[in-house]
């Protein structure tokens, strides 16, 4: 979300100066230089005197180019150049140039959001960011191209404000990655396709060229299509961050983010001295990949957690506090051992117990309980790479995905959440009643794997997507069975 900041301009007499207070960055502090260039390139003259600028909210840190448009503005007003009533209740969003064009800045969906919602009738942003812009409704949105064509306007109204237009994410991009594309793995294609219609947290295990990373790498590619509500929130997100594939543009595929192992704790949860959002909130209604599981640094796989629970994550720092949406689905991919061998019929594992157990270690029992689904890769026989029998394709296995996730919407229709993975304890005691043989079922496998209570809730929240698969209303001991035998590995 964005804070509306007020910036305040002074002209008196003394010495000539140029001085911004109010917790500015490094970028703000430099606006000095570019502003002033700025104004003088678009035929202004640049008051000869002590020059003050406030930003308030004054505890808050400002950072970014973005002020560069409305402190110029402000300066302007101070000269008498312009009448202060041209700039009331409209917010100004730009970077400018040596040569006054008002150049594109991030973060500019949400601000424009913020300041509809703050009851400003009108925003001036850059034309680069028409794209963020026009998403926004009920506010009128402004897109000059230089310093000089916005005074013009400011003086006399010439611009037009953007069209609306609706959001329609499109999906009908041709699939690169197919699951036809992929031999054999049959149980474990399977347990991709309740992942994606549940939205649970999926950990694949095999020896070294088994497939499992290619097989996570399909899974965006049988995901259901971004509603307008999730674009738009993955949008503001890459746009705060600077990372839309072309600024103003709109994401319009579910994220697939596959950080190296080697991330520190900060870049995957999110943070720094003027905090940015993490790889857990990049991968917002997406997925978040790790590959080699076990080689991610302990403290940066146990701070992942929180956010799996709480679908949120807030970082805290002196001057700000702020809370990043966390609702992905995590994929995971490891070997069984340190040699990546244990256990495959053809290669001996060469690993003594220590450096097995030692291995399994890496992973704490609490992060490993939060994962609904642990499959395991079989190694793929020659039979099966030979075979020129396609399996079903990704867009079929999409339109079965699909299917299950409409049935779960209307199901959750008065809740915050539209998958059986985001159920608690109180929706699952509404929502996945078992019959007697399912119920059954569970109490003995509860007494002989020795499950936890997160466990217990997270199999039926899998047995229900079972369920919703084979478009059941109830949950039946067969969709119980399945459940179990997909939560070992």
């Amino acid at each position: 979300t964005g804070t509306i900041v007020l910036v305040e301009v002074d002209l008196s007499r003394g010495l000539p100066g140029f001085d911004i207070v109010g917790l500015p960055d490094a970028a703000i502090r430099e606006s000095r230089e570019r502003v002033r260039t700025a104004l003088k390139n678009s035929g202004f003259q640049f008051p000869n005197a002590k020059l003050t600028v406030n930003l308030a909210p004054a505890d808050v840190r400002k950072d970014g180019s973005g002020l560069d448009l409305p402190i110029a503005l402000g300066i302007l007003v101070s000269a008498g150049i312009l009448p202060q009533a041209s700039v009331r209740e409209t917010v100004f969003i730009g970077e400018l140039s040596l040569d006054g064009v008002i150049r594109g800045v991030n973060g500019v969906l949400p601000m424009v959001a913020e300041a509809r919602d703050q009851g400003c009738p009108a925003a001036v942003i850059p034309e680069p960011n028409a794209d963020e812009g026009a998403l926004v409704d009920r506010i009128d949105v402004y897109t000059p191209t230089t310093l000089k064509d916005l005074v013009a306007h400011l003086k006399r109204p010439s611009l037009r404000p953007l069209p609306k237009r609706k959001l329609l994410p499109a999906c009908d991009d041709p699939i690169r990655e197919d699951f036809a594309d992929v031999r054999g793995q049959q149980s474990a294609k399977r347990a991709l396709e309740i992942a994606a219609a549940g939205g649970h947290n999926i950990l694949l295990v095999g020896s070294p060229g088994s497939g499992k990373t290619m097989l996570a790498r399909r899974l965006p590619s049988i995901l259901p299509p971004l509603t307008e509500d999730e674009a738009l929130e993955v949008t503001k997100i890459y746009s705060v961050a600077g990372l839309l594939p072309q600024r103003g543009h709109i994401m319009r595929h579910r994220p697939f983010r596959s950080p190296h192992h080697t991330i520190s704790t900060t870049s995957l949860i999110g943070g720094g001295s003027i905090p940015r959002p993490g790889e857990v909130t990049l991968a917002h209604h997406g997925v978040l990949f790790l590959d080699e599981f076990p080689e991610f640094k302990r403290d940066a796989l146990e701070s992942l957690r929180q956010p799996m629970e709480d679908s949120s994550v807030t970082i805290s720092r002196v001057h700000a506090s702020f809370t990043y949406p966390t609702s992905f689905m995590l994929c995971c991919a490891q070997n069984p051992c340190p040699c990546g061998y244990l256990g495959d019929p053809l290669h001996p594992c060469t690993c003594n117990p220590g450096a097995i157990e030692h291995y399994h270690r890496k992973i704490s029992g609490p992060l490993l309980d939060r994962i609904d689904l642990q499959v395991r890769v079989p190694r793929v026989q020659y039979k099966e790479l030979t075979d020129k029998a396609r399996g079903d394709s990704s867009a079929m296995i999409r339109q079965r995905v699909t299917a299950a996730r409409k049935r779960q919407q209307e199901r959750f229709a008065d809740l915050p959440f539209g998958c059986n993975a985001r159920m608690g304890h109180r929706e699952v005691e509404v929502f996945c009643k078992l019959d007697a043989e399912g119920a059954a079922l569970l109490e003995r496998a509860f007494s002989a794997l020795g499950l936890s209570a997160r466990s217990y809730d997270r199999i039926i929240k899998v047995a229900r997507t079972i369920a919703d698969l084979a478009d059941s209303k109830d949950i039946a001991a067969p969709h119980v069975a399945e459940a179990i035998a997909l939560r070992i590995t």
